[in-house]
């Protein structure tokens, strides 16, 4: 039972950090086409390493970062999130 919540918390802390991950990406494409204030990179590369599924749909989706040599990273952000979670899987941690 413990384990079950667990998952459910976990699963529902990766939902929200990949939805705000997208909503900041999708920001600031909003931002950039009214040329206004900016979200600095290196912000936009944190979001995208705690929520890279978000990022990266935002990325598609909204057209933005895609040309960004930096933004490459995040793909590889996901499979390092995939790799995490298959090792914490089969370690019995879920």
């Amino acid at each position: 039972m413990v384990v079950i919540v667990a998952l459910v918390i976990f699963v529902i802390v990766f939902i929200l950090v990949n939805g705000v991950s997208f909503a900041i990406f999708a920001n600031d494409k909003r931002k950039a086409e009214n040329h206004s204030w900016r979200t600095p990179e290196n912000t936009l590369l944190f979001c995208a390493f705690l929520g890279p599924f978000g990022a990266y749909a935002a990325m598609k989706v909204c057209h933005h970062k895609t040309s960004k040599t930096k933004f490459l990273l995040v793909p590889a952000f996901i499979v390092l999130q995939l790799v995490l979670g298959i090792y914490l899987r089969f370690n019995h941690y879920f």
